[in-house]
């Protein structure tokens, strides 16, 4: 097939994006960003770059649209013939391009937010908390609502999961640029200040396209931990508030900001990072308390600049807004702790009491983060209670706008955060406690049993020094007996030695596998009769945590028996929690890819059994999803409310209702769509040679070798055994082959088994459950690609398995599409968008990764060669993961 002309290829471009239908704004930015990134090819890559890259731009572009084999061939045979020191820019400048089309789209989901705020009753839709509040309160009345409200708790935990493939470089110089983008869009055309914006822009692009896009080496925990943080101090700590505040604009209107909110504080932030210690041996109980002493200066410092910045404001004078008793008792005791300071504040602020006391509360701040004996604050709630003094005196004083305004979202942030800002919660193999409980018993010591006894000592410390809020959530993975759990007791008992105090502990099970999660009803119900967990749970007033693993399960048996057996075990706990008057709270633990729980939360929170929620939802934040979530504020408060009205909403009876009937109408749907997708899943995972196969056919074993995080890909075996291999390589493999295998496979088996077409359609409309995985499953098939999927299982001479997955593939999608009634995602339009406009990129990525991963396979390269080429992978594995977004 010939090469098109500069002119074919220009038209070409143009009719691929015009059929996108994009936004005009939003085209806009993608023309500009664009534009500025093929000027900087030009500047600064090496003569004739911008020309090979348009070259296989177009080439990708027409294979994807016209779909035939030699349109595609000329795309690989262009992707074949670069020398490799061009393949590698080629391959950067298109992860480039990855990252301002992530950062147009981003912009433009701010533009329609704020569209959407602005839009006439918008309060009132149901996925926001203060239309979930209206609508709950239809079915169960105003008090009961309100009640439920106030005990609302949405509870991300974010984690190092390595699925994030952007340096924290790379992700800080498009901050910079989601700046400029924004200040772009206030100026006028043809001005100089917007020629300044963009000559500040090429400027960024430049030094994007400069920067490394791969790490040199692996983060150390604590630059995860620091990571983690830089979200938090341009996100969350002004975010979080903002939520409640809108949800209080929402439920009083005009009055909201002159009397006490309606809404308590919903959210509270845990953390893995820093505490997750299963199969991560560079997490160590140095690095815990290095974790919670980080965090914790990030909040206080955070606290004390907002302390000060409304102190200052607070100029109300004591003639129209006189003091309480209490506020005068305050700042006599305030005074006589910090008498200096109080007199230069007294000085400068002689007739405004209620100054003086914030800007003396603030120096109380900074010396909690300076530990300074004299002054600080032993606990957030002394902070709290001379905080609400400030507040009952301006309300006393007829100023209710100053009592319920700022000060209000400073009182949240208090609430929130404490002075630790998220809680840390350690995380370890059952395996491990077992083996240093042995060692006990036999009176030996090893380096693992000091390290583990030594957790749990840094756990008693971050109790003490920043609060019991801080620490005390202690995760057992691959929980599968009551001992499981017990033991985690005995080995704090044992830290302590004898007379000793041990830690305040929560220990949670983490049920992962298929069998686990089946007998995780029986495991709790004898675990709650042993002595330290029935006097928790008294001390509680009966609250239990039970965590549930989507990444293992569905490796384990298949994401459709994964997806059953866990709405099962979630049904069977929650039923088991009611019986035996139990608070619970279900901890997902989900990931950003499909094959690991990924997709819309909020769907799948109203999918969830009657009783599993209950006004409580906690999940994991893992990778790239903290940064897509919360990186920018209006996203980060948009995700907030949906998920937090999901959670207040799932508890309303029709929900409830719906979901137990169409759980009970479908049983035996769901069943034979359970044995035919383990069936279809064990065909392939249980073959002879498989585990070799896959590791041959994906970048496994090379993605092992990308500095993404500090934990290893494996638990320690090689990859002949899968049960060994972490879930997020073994989905992040599956996702750069673009066969996206860990989040489908064995659907459309499934669907096939049950056979009535009419049947299943009439479940996708009313079951829920089979609504979200459908849906998910649409997702992970439209950035799927059949023609390159072929390249990859080629690599592995089996064309048995090769045959069973192209065949399970076609299967799946001629299901989905005859049950969503369309194309993938044909009723996603903006997702469908968003997937159809990055395709022909990744493609480009895709055969560059191919060709890197053959020449591997091949085995001849010289030593030099063969460094480079993998250098090409790594960097293709990179650009992937920012086209397709949830990647791990």
């Amino acid at each position: 097939m010939r090469e098109v002309t500069p002119t074919e290829a220009i038209d070409l471009v143009g009719r691929f994006e015009a059929g996108q239908e994009l936004p005009e704004q939003m085209r806009a930015d993608v023309r500009l960003l664009g534009g500025l990134l093929g000027d900087v090819l030009r500047e600064s890559g090496t003569p004739g770059l911008y020309d090979d890259v348009e070259r296989l731009r177009t080439a990708t572009i027409q294979a994807y649209t016209d779909e035939t084999d030699a349109a595609y061939e000329r795309a690989a045979a262009i992707a074949d013939g670069f020398p490799l020191a061009r393949a590698e820019e080629v391959a950067r400048a298109f992860t480039c391009y990855f990252h301002l089309v992530n950062l147009a789209e981003e912009h433009q989901r701010v533009r329609i937010l704020r569209e959407r705020d602005a839009s006439p009753g918008r309060e009132a839709a149901v996925d926001t908390v203060a239309g979930a509040f209206g609508r709950l309160a239809e079915e169960v009345g105003d008090d009961t609502a309100l009640r439920r409200l106030q005990a609302l708790r949405f509870h991300p935990v974010f984690t190092a999961h390595p699925t994030e493939a952007r340096r924290r470089a790379v992700s800080t110089g498009i901050r910079r640029l989601a700046e400029l983008l924004t200040e772009h869009d206030t100026t006028l055309p043809g001005g100089t200040d917007r020629r300044r914006v963009e000559r500040r822009m090429l400027e960024e692009i430049d030094t994007l396209w400069r920067t490394a896009p791969l790490r040199a080496e692996k983060p150390a925990p604590t630059d995860e931990v620091r990571a983690v943080m830089a979200v938090f101090d341009d996100t969350l700590f002004t975010a979080v508030p903002q939520v409640y505040a809108r949800v209080d604009d929402a439920l009083q209107g005009r009055l909201a900001g002159g009397r006490p909110p309606m809404v308590a504080p919903f959210v509270r932030l845990g953390t893995w990072v820093g505490g997750d210690r299963d199969g991560n041996p560079f997490v160590t109980a140095s690095v815990t308390r290095k974790a919670a002493a980080i965090a914790s200066e990030h909040v206080l410092l955070g606290l004390e600049r907002a302390a000060n910045r409304i102190g200052r404001s607070l100029t109300l004078d004591a003639t129209t807004t006189p003091p309480s008793d209490e506020l005068i008792s305050l700042w006599h005791r305030l005074r006589a702790a910090d008498e200096e300071a109080a007199d230069e504040i007294a000085k400068r602020s002689p007739d405004e009491p209620h100054r003086r006391v914030l800007l003396l509360i603030a120096r109380r701040i900074a010396a909690t983060g300076a530990r300074n004996a004299d002054l600080a604050y032993s606990d957030p709630e002394q902070l709290l209670t001379e905080l609400r003094v400030l507040q009952d005196s301006l309300a006393q004083g007829h100023a209710a706008r100053q009592a319920y305004g700022a000060l209000q979202q400073l009182i949240w942030q208090v609430e929130t955060y404490g002075f630790h800002l998220a809680e840390l919660e350690v995380r370890q193999h059952s395996d491990v406690h077992k083996r240093v409980l042995a060692e006990l018993e036999r009176g030996e010591r090893s380096d693992l049993g000091d390290e583990v006894l030594d957790t749990f000592r840094a756990v008693a410390f971050v109790q003490e020094r920043f609060g019991p809020r801080a620490a005390g959530r202690y995760i057992v993975s691959f929980t599968r007996t009551a001992d499981d759990l017990a033991a985690v007791h005995r080995l704090a008992r044992h830290a302590v030695g004898p007379g000793g105090t041990p830690p305040v502990l929560d220990v949670i099970p983490l049920f992962e596998t298929f069998a686990d999660l089946q007998a995780a009803p029986g495991i709790l119900a004898e675990i709650v009769e042993h002595p330290e967990f029935r006097a928790r749970l008294e001390a509680t007033g009966r609250r239990l945590e039970v965590m549930l693993g989507y990444s293992d399960s569905s490796k384990d048996v298949g994401p459709v028996a994964a997806n059953l057996a866990l709405y099962e075990a979630q049904a069977k706990i929650a039923a088991w929690a009611q019986d035996n008057d139990i608070e619970l709270t279900l901890f997902h633990g989900r990931g950003g890819a499909l094959g690991r729980g990924g997709g819309p939360a909020n769907s799948a929170i109203l999918a969830q059994p009657p009783h599993s929620v209950d006004g409580r939802f906690k999940l994991t934040e893992q990778g790239e999803v903290i940064f897509a979530r919360y990186g920018d504020p209006a996203i980060a408060m948009r995700h907030i409310d949906q998920v937090a009205a999901a959670v207040l909403l799932a508890s309303a009876p029709s929900i409830e209702q719906r979901n137990s009937a169409a759980a009970a109408e479908y049983a035996e749907v769901a069943a034979t769509m359970d044995a035919a997708s383990r069936e279809r899943f064990f065909s392939l995972v249980k073959a002879d040679g498989f585990a070799s196969w896959f590791a041959t056919v994906t970048p496994m074993e090379e993605v092992g070798l990308l500095a993404l995080g500090s934990r290893p890909a494996r638990r320690g075996l090689s990859v002949e055994s899968l049960e060994d291999l972490r879930a997020i390589p073994w989905v992040f493999a599956w996702t750069q082959t673009r066969i996206n295998l860990a989040g489908w496979f064995g659907l459309g088996s499934a669907l096939q088994a049950v056979g009535d077409e009419e049947l299943l359609r009439g479940a996708y409309e009313r079951w829920p459950l089979l609504r979200t995985l459908v849906d998910n499953v649409a997702m992970s098939l439209a950035k799927a690609d059949a023609r390159i999927a072929r390249e990859y299982l080629d690599l592995g001479d089996r064309p048995d398995l090769a045959t069973l997955v192209l065949e399970e593939m076609a299967l799946t999608r001629q299901w989905v599409e005859r049950l969503t009634g369309g194309g993938l995602l044909g009723n996603k339009p903006v997702l469908q968008r968003a997937v159809k406009m990055r395709s022909p990129y990744v493609d480009a990525l895709s055969l560059l990764q191919l060709r890197a991963l053959r020449a591997l396979r091949d085995n001849d390269l010289t030593d030099a060669d063969a460094v480079d080429t993998r250098h090409l992978l790594l960097l293709s594995v990179s650009g992937v993961a920012a086209g397709l977004q949830n990647t791990g």
